[in-house]
């Protein structure tokens, strides 16, 4: 299994919108996602106005197959447009699950 943390640095003072946006987006992912669980994170410590969307699948294959699928759904591609205006910088953080 694996653990992949998408981490977006938010523009300052823009947490909260983008929060609400990344909700939005959650529901227009989870059919796509068949089972997996989504979970949508904000920082407590470290830097600033920072959200992380973290997803667990199978393997890479699958995390591949997921993203193409999102990426040529046109629901996606409009709320993607929303959320890019609250994003100064972010990485893709991916983990093998030991335990």
């Amino acid at each position: 299994m694996i653990l992949v943390r998408d981490v977006f640095r938010l523009k300052f003072g823009q947490a909260r919108q983008a929060v609400a946006v990344w909700q939005e987006g959650k529901k227009i992912m989870e059919p796509l996602m068949k089972g997996h669980s989504p979970r949508i994170m904000t920082d407590l410590v470290g830097p600033f106005y920072t959200l992380v969307f973290e997803t667990t699948h199978k393997n890479l294959h699958d995390y591949e197959e997921l993203m193409k699928a999102g990426m040529a759904n046109e629901d996606w591609k409009k709320w993607y447009g929303k959320l890019v205006p609250f994003v100064e910088s972010g990485h893709r953080e991916i983990f093998n699950v030991v335990e």
